[in-house]
């Protein structure tokens, strides 16, 4: 990954958080000069020493899972991101020399992909994913409210993907090459006009003006 000296991420801690606030990643492998992709939720296990593991799972018809890489797997984690108009920069009104840009948060991750068929280790996935994303819900969904057999009978049609991570790059766009005004400017801006993404970005990149990034 390009990642210039002003969007370096800002600690490591920051991108763990990223990492474990993760939703649907997309996996990309190659086989046989082929590449592969598939959008996927991941869970990050941090724990086991080194630089942790993302856990998943595919479906049994993917092909994906049969086509071990040449090499390493790729996760792609998506953070936050939008368009930032140079209109929202306060530098636009002064010479107008301005452009837009695309603002982001993202780590690729690396590693060693391996397969698990073993329905103990799919259906404890299943559980930590469930109980992930269903924890802030008002009337939060268990694999034991479905009947008995049932959710046994689905683990069968899925295999469990661990991507043992070997590195991790990370890049923060956040309008760091900006002057502090524009980078408040374009912060409003998102906030204002950016859709149902521009409030997690432009929180985003105020935490990296108090951090002094900008």
């Amino acid at each position: 990954m390009y990642v210039p000296r002003h969007f370096a991420p800002p600690s490591r801690e920051a991108v763990v958080d990223l990492l474990e606030a993760a939703g649907a990643c997309d996996l990309v492998t190659s086989s046989d000069g082929q590449l592969m992709s598939s959008m996927i939720p991941f869970l990050y296990e941090r724990h086991g020493g080194g630089e942790g593991r993302l856990e998943g799972h595919l479906a049994r018809a993917n092909p994906q899972w049969r086509a071990l890489p040449d090499g390493e797997a790729l996760v792609i984690v998506h953070g936050p991101d939008g368009y930032v108009s140079p209109s929202w920069y306060p530098s636009a009104r002064e010479d107008g020399r301005v452009v837009p840009t695309w603002n982001y948060v993202v780590a690729h991750v690396y590693g060693r992909l391996v397969v698990h068929e073993d329905a103990g280790w799919t259906g404890s996935l299943v559980r930590r994913l469930s109980r992930q994303h269903e924890q802030h819900l008002a009337a939060p969904w268990s694999p034991d409210d479905a009947p008995a057999g049932f959710i046994e009978s689905e683990l069968r049609g899925i295999v469990g993907i661990e991507v043992a991570i070997s590195r991790i790059e990370a890049k923060w766009k956040l309008s760091q090459n900006r002057s502090r005004a524009d980078a408040r400017g374009a912060a409003a801006g998102l906030e204002r006009e950016g859709g149902q993404g521009g409030r997690p970005l432009a929180a985003a990149m105020r935490r990296e003006l108090e951090r002094g990034g900008v």
